[in-house]
């Protein structure tokens, strides 16, 4: 008879944006649960995941088993019934750990039918129909841009600036609507490398007050050190620097505080460690701070953006009761339990299964009549009906993805 609650070991993956070595949190939590892992002080270590998807799959812990193939076996028993006959009978999220050292690419994650037209035309490239909305809470300073500006901040520096004049449509009106914006954006993206430099040089010429609309309440997105920290990144052409630096909003979050990225909302990651939770999906599209190899149609990627966050209010998304972030999804919840010394939580049995990660700390947990080690790294499998005590030794902080 197969266990409800059982630990699970991540796969780590090595995308040349991560952190290198031991400075890698996410290497560190792989490592204290596998212990043959070797952390190389050369090598980026950027993400550990620990779902069923397979591109980086988790396995049972002690058999090595696919966690695929153990839900894929026993999917009533492990899943539930509301997973089997509404969220498509596989564990309908997936959680990572990031460790950011350099800005991710400029990016969105299509939405459901746009996924399955994806998935369908080049399924190599987008390897599942469905959409890939996500959270992502700070696990130490967390820097991103995500979502756009209000537009009447992002209009005023095109209408200063004459070397951006020209990717604003002749036939605009004012005030900006998103259309504006969404032809800006995609002018901008589709400039060449020449012009982009002659942007950015501009940029850095300008006085930073001249940047800045009146009464403005963001004025850190336009401080133009940021420019200069993208360019060391990916040069002095990339159009996703201007993308970012002009009409997204620049954020950096503080442990605990979270973002919300909807599918086909603008965003990329730039340092950080996080724990990200998303519906199970792998798909998106990239426009730049990559090479341009690696990028997909820009006017997909422009066609496909979406306006729901048009200010830093609109990405933040905020715990209920300081335990629990909420995104406006039906596949996942997040729960989060920081204990001090001794200190204990109960978690009520859940509908779906959970997927727990300890990311600082330790203790022990109760559950299903039994006692598990919860170790900093540990990830542990709970299934649908089981309840659980927490227990801090020397505190403790969780993460939990739940249906």
């Amino acid at each position: 008879m197969t266990d409800r609650v059982f630990q699970l070991a991540g796969s780590c993956n090595h995308y040349p944006w991560g952190t290198q070595g031991h400075q890698s949190l996410a290497a560190q939590l792989h490592k204290n649960t596998v212990k043959d892992f070797q952390i190389k002080d050369d090598e980026h270590y950027s993400e550990m995941w620990f779902g069923d998807y397979p591109d980086f799959p988790a396995r049972v812990l002690e058999t090595g088993e696919l966690l695929k193939d153990v839900l894929d076996k026993h999917g009533e028993k492990l899943l539930g019934k509301k997973v089997m006959e509404q969220l498509g009978g596989q564990l309908p999220f997936l959680p990572k750990i990031l460790s950011i050292a350099k800005a991710l690419p400029l990016q969105i994650h299509p939405n459901k039918d746009l996924a399955a037209k994806l998935h369908a035309k080049d399924p190599e490239t987008f390897t599942d129909p469905n959409h890939k909305p996500e959270i992502a809470v700070a696990l130490s300073k967390f820097e991103v841009f995500a979502g756009f500006k209000p537009l009447s901040e992002i209009e005023p520096i095109f209408t200063k600036l004459p070397a951006l004049q020209p990717f604003v449509p002749p036939d605009t009106t004012h005030p900006w609507t998103d259309k504006t914006l969404r032809d800006v954006t995609h002018n901008l993206l589709k400039a060449d490398a020449a012009t982009v430099q002659q942007i950015e040089t501009a940029l850095l010429s300008t006085p930073q007050s001249d940047l800045v609309p009146e009464n403005a309440a963001y004025i850190p997105d336009l401080d133009l050190n940021l420019l200069r920290r993208l360019q060391s990144q990916y040069g002095p052409h990339d159009p996703a620097s201007l993308v970012a630096l002009l009409c997204t909003n620049f954020m950096t979050l503080h442990p605990g505080e979270a973002l919300y990225i909807p599918a086909d909302g603008i965003h990329a990651y730039l340092s950080g460690d996080i724990v990200e939770c998303m519906a199970r999906s792998n798909n998106v599209l990239n426009a730049g701070f990559c090479p341009p190899t690696d990028r997909n149609s820009i006017d997909v990627f422009a066609d496909a953006l979406t306006f729901r966050a048009h200010s830093r209010d609109d990405v933040l998304l905020r715990p209920s009761n300081n335990i629990v972030y909420r995104p406006p999804l039906s596949e996942f919840d997040m729960l989060r339990a920081e204990l001090g010394d001794g200190e204990e939580d109960e978690i009520a049995a859940g509908e779906g299964p959970g997927v727990l990660i300890v990311t600082r700390g330790g203790g022990s947990m109760e559950a299903d009549g039994r006692s598990f080690e919860l170790g900093e790294g540990a990830i542990y499998f709970v299934a649908p009906g089981v309840e659980m005590k927490w227990k801090a030794k020397e505190g403790m902080e969780i993460y939990m993805a739940v249906v």
